[in-house]
């Protein structure tokens, strides 16, 4: 044991203790719900994904969006952004090693590069929107994210939130029209088809109106089985259920054909909305979601359908104006059919939607919240019924019903009645998507093709003669097809309508004067551009003072105004007129005018700028 004595021991005052270290946060679950269009409210767990940290800041940010009050009221577009996320969070979980601390700020350009090249890579060339669209998802969620926390990007990471993707592109192959004929044929079939529904509900109600409760009367009669849906409803699967009710509703035919003499069925859905995008144009997913009190503003045989266009951001309320009548070839008439057609199936479903009908279940809206109905299993039955299978697409393909290409026709045909004029075809769309998508596409390259043909054979019709050139004995010199009568070129070699730089071949029949047998107004080189001057040996003096007074002009002004004031003169000089005299001409030419004082034959507002 030391001898040593000890120091003192001091222990820290409770104020002088360092700051405990900062516990790690635990990242709990990545959880969120939202509520869709149909009515359904979903959950979304990404607690499972890599990355956690990072993958938070982008559920917050889809969270924020999903849903009937976002802008993805759609389930499957939520949908698909969740699986942007989850590809994007496997990607870096590949690339980096530390996922568990990978944040928000750690995302790099570089790292957005990477992933977009991936994308590509593995789609193999491919012309695909795949990769655009999940790198554009992901720097939309970015992008909220970079706003929910401002200080965490940096200024290169900024700049690469202000474009969607480098490489990839969202363009596809422009969807093409319907041939004219395809298009006629289908609207025929479902206007048929309208007119036949319209004429079987209309007899079922007489018939509902003459039947008598079946539970007193029986159900012997079709009248009877009628009055019962007119009063309680369409039968549905239990009723079909219930003992000896399968024979009697057989022996009057069948459940779904009983319905059908009072609501629309899910095939009359088919012919409607062709019909509608036939004569409308209007949006597939809009037609469809229509309200039953759509139409406003009826005036003078036109009317106004109000309708929601979600996709269109900030002007998603939007109205389309149609002729309006008491037939079906009016727009606002059909309308108004269908409102009468489905006006008991809106009252025993209390809804406001335009579209329902009946089926084993009851009657409801056939697009409207908390119902999933696609069409696309009876589309290729409807256009086979008609026969518009045998028909073929521009390429020899077969015809399939695409909604989308009935818009894209009527469109089509809309912008042919137009010719072409955008502010009358671009309906619905800036002139640039209206340009874009439905201007420009297979259907109308013949047309674009005859009118670039068309300008430039106008072109070449209103383009000048080449400038009269004779010699001194009246022979024409120049390559113009436009006829000098003899008495002209007498009156021009004798130089009896002189103007200055050639002679006029009437100079009181000018083609640039004010009203006719006045005097040529044009100004004093403006010779060059008429073609009422004729050119001779007796001019050239002239000619090469002035071109070379413009050619000396060329260091006084810019070559904006020098081509603005003397561009033409001197094409039509220098092309036109003096190659059309010898080498011996136009250097005789050239020393008479330099023997003169001062530029041979100038007029005098030109003197004062030479001289």
């Amino acid at each position: 044991m030391s001898g040593r004595r000890g120091r003192r021991v001091r222990f820290p005052s409770p104020e002088e203790l360092p700051a405990p270290p900062k516990a790690v946060r635990e990242i709990g679950p990545i959880a969120f719900s939202a509520r869709f269009d149909d009515g359904i409210e979903r959950d979304f767990d990404l607690s499972h994904l890599a990355c956690p940290r990072l993958v938070r800041h982008l559920a917050r940010a889809l969270a924020s969006i999903a849903g009937s009050e976002g802008k993805q009221g759609h389930y499957d577009s939520t949908l698909n952004t969740l699986r942007h996320i989850e590809q994007f969070a496997g990607f870096i979980a590949r690339v980096e090693e530390d996922t568990e601390t990978f944040d928000l700020d750690d995302v790099t350009p570089e790292l957005l590069e990477a992933f977009e090249r991936k994308l590509i890579a593995d789609c193999k060339g491919k012309q695909s929107r795949v990769p655009y669209q999940r790198v554009a998802g992901i720097v939309r969620l970015l992008r909220l994210a970079g706003d929910a926390a401002p200080d965490t990007f940096g200024i290169e990471m900024q700049a690469r939130l202000g474009f969607s993707t480098v490489k990839a592109t969202g363009r596809t192959p422009t969807l093409d029209a319907y041939p004219f004929e395809v298009f006629e044929a289908m609207e025929a079939a479902a206007l048929a088809d309208v007119r036949a529904m319209r004429d079987r509900i209309l007899a079922g109600e007489r018939r509902a109106a003459e039947g008598e409760d079946p539970a007193v009367a029986g159900w012997g009669r079709l009248e009877n089985a009628l009055w019962h849906i007119a009063h309680h409803g369409p039968l549905t699967s239990e009723d079909h259920a219930q003992p000896g009710m399968r024979r009697r509703l057989f022996l009057l035919g069948g459940m779904k054909r009983i319905n059908a003499q009072l609501f629309l069925t899910y095939g009359d859905l088919i012919p409607l909305l062709v019909l509608l995008s036939c004569q409308t144009g209007i949006e597939p997913e809009c037609g469809r979601r229509l309200k039953a009190d759509c139409l406003v503003n009826p005036a003078r045989g036109y009317v106004s359908i109000s309708y929601v266009k979600k996709r269109s951001h900030g002007f998603s309320h939007k109205t389309l104006r149609v002729s309006d009548g008491g037939a079906l070839h009016h727009s606002g008439g059909l309308l108004r059919l269908i409102m009468r057609l489905t006006a008991r199936g809106r009252s025993m479903a209390g809804t406001d939607m335009l579209l329902t009908h009946a089926g084993n279940n009851g009657v409801h809206a056939s697009f409207g919240p908390g119902t999933n109905v696609s069409l696309a299993d009876t589309a290729a039955g409807w256009v086979a019924r008609h026969g518009i299978d045998q028909m073929k697409n521009r390429d020899g393909s077969p015809i399939t019903l695409n909604y989308r290409r009935l818009r894209k026709t009527y469109k089509s045909r809309r912008y042919l009645e137009s010719a072409g004029l955008l502010e009358d075809f671009a309906q619905g769309h800036s002139k640039r998507v209206a340009a874009d998508h439905y201007a420009d596409i297979e259907a109308h390259r013949e047309l674009h093709e005859q009118a670039v043909e068309d300008g430039l054979r106008e072109a070449l019709d209103t383009a000048m003669e080449p400038p009269v050139v004779i010699d001194a004995d009246g022979e024409r010199l120049d390559d113009g097809e436009a006829d000098l009568p003899p008495a002209e070129v007498v009156s021009a070699l004798q130089g009896e309508q002189d103007v200055w730089l050639a002679s006029c071949k009437d100079f009181f029949n000018s083609p640039t004067a004010i009203k006719k047998g006045s005097g040529c107004p044009t100004a004093v080189w403006g010779c060059l551009e008429c073609p009422n001057a004729v050119y001779t040996t007796r001019h050239l003096p002239g000619l090469l003072s002035f071109t070379a007074f413009i050619d000396r002009q060329r260091d006084e002004l810019s070559s904006v105004e020098w081509k603005a004031r003397y561009g033409l003169a001197w094409e039509r000089a220098t092309t036109g007129v003096l190659p059309k005299f010898t080498a011996e001409q136009r250097r005789t030419a050239q020393a008479i005018a330099e023997a003169v004082d001062g530029p041979h034959g100038l007029p005098a507002r030109l003197l004062e700028l030479t001289t």
